[in-house]
């Protein structure tokens, strides 16, 4: 009898050790949507609104610790200590601007980081998110470009810079809210990420998630068509498209996405986006304003022909300068010329203010830290829709 039960605690022991020896790999909450977190307790025979308190939890009181989710059971509890886990990204270094910008670089793993701004104005907060550690677009006039790919960031490395900057804000995640604006304008092609992208832009407008308006979160993309059509179908989302020319020519040049989906392709999924059922507003358009290159009276009435009749908006970005770029930033008054001429063809042009340059987080300055770079050439990603 001694012998039997010495040999079951010896196994018993041996368990313990092997499970030590082989950690379990926790499945980070901040990737997951309601449906998908709801399927997932269904699947441990818990009812499906436990999905929505914890989503609750986590987004609206910014609690990342299950002990203290109190109207949870105590063994519900401990099965979501074994099995899951709600992690934060960890920061490397973070600087604040003059004017109040905040820049946070957030360690992704691999030696890698990526970088997240923060842009306080009077009636808004708007965070900048990033969906690529890098980005393969090379369009010429982006910091982001020239740094090449190295991989897509998963659901949860996104959705985490926005709980992680809500926290470093301060306030309340429910009521006073810092963050009132989420755009999908940092490091890489959101697009190109699209699997990892939909079920954050999904949690940042759930009401259990970050209960965010759809006019509030905006998806900016340099024209993969394929996707755009995707994303029209899937979510009801602002789109921001990063045009900053009226023709082939100049776009092949600038933005070379422009040869696999020319501005006649580009402009037809503008126009399937804005005519769906649920898009009931305008389309951005990103035009950075270079010295010489795309700044011309004659170009700005191409651009205004281009959009006539089109539900759109242009905002027209200065050019934010990095180190061995060839270009310069357009004079002042060709940016005001610029926008004067499509005013007077009755299309709405705003002049981005400029913001975070003075710690390199304005807007194309982004760089954070991309290693071992995997795919760095524009043929290498994915570019039609599954």
């Amino acid at each position: 009898m001694t012998g039997e039960k010495t040999t079951g605690s010896t196994e018993q022991a041996n368990q313990v050790v092997s499970r030590l020896a082989s950690p379990v790999s926790l499945v980070n909450l901040f990737g997951m949507d309601r449906e998908r977190l709801r399927a997932q307790f269904a699947s441990i025979g818990e009812k499906p609104f436990r999905a929505d308190q914890i989503m609750q939890w986590i987004y609206r009181r910014g609690v990342d610790d299950f002990a203290g989710m109190s109207n949870l059971s105590k063994d519900l509890r401990a099965r979501l200590e074994a099995n899951f886990v709600v992690r934060p990204p960890e920061l490397l270094t973070e600087q604040l601007s003059a004017d109040g910008t905040r820049k946070w670089v957030l360690k992704v793993g691999g030696g890698q980081a990526i970088e997240t701004v923060f842009i306080p104005e009077k009636d808004r907060g708007t965070l900048c998110i990033s969906s690529q550690v890098g980005c393969a677009m090379d369009c010429a006039f982006c910091s982001t470009a020239q740094q090449g790919l190295n991989r897509n960031l998963d659901t949860a490395e996104i959705v985490a810079q926005v709980w992680f900057a809500a926290k470093a804000l301060g306030g309340d995640f429910q009521n006073e809210r810092v963050i009132s604006n989420v755009v999908f304008m940092g490091m890489g092609e959101p697009l190109a990420n699209y699997n990892a992208v939909l079920p954050a832009v999904k949690i940042l407008q759930d009401d259990f998630g970050f209960g965010l308006s759809k006019r509030r979160t905006t998806v900016s993309t340099s024209g993969l068509v394929p996707f755009m059509d995707r994303l029209r179908e899937d979510v009801d989302t602002a789109l921001a498209v990063s045009l900053h020319a009226p023709n082939d020519a100049l776009r092949n040049e600038l933005v070379p996405i422009n040869k696999k989906y020319p501005i006649a392709e580009l402009m037809d999924a503008c126009r399937r986006y804005t005519a769906h059922r649920d898009h009931k507003m305008h389309i951005v358009y990103e035009y950075v304003m270079l010295d010489g290159v795309n700044d011309s009276p004659a170009l700005a009435r191409d651009l205004a022909r281009l959009l006539n009749g089109m539900p759109a908006k242009v905002n027209l970005i200065p050019f934010n300068p990095f180190p061995e770029t060839r270009f310069k930033r357009s004079k002042q008054d060709a940016i005001e010329t610029f926008a004067g001429i499509l005013r007077g063809k009755n299309i709405l042009a705003t002049t981005r203010k400029t913001r975070g340059d003075d710690i390199d987080a304005a807007c194309g300055q982004l760089v954070g830290k991309v290693l071992n770079k995997q795919k760095r050439r524009l043929s290498d990603i994915p570019v039609r829709a599954a």
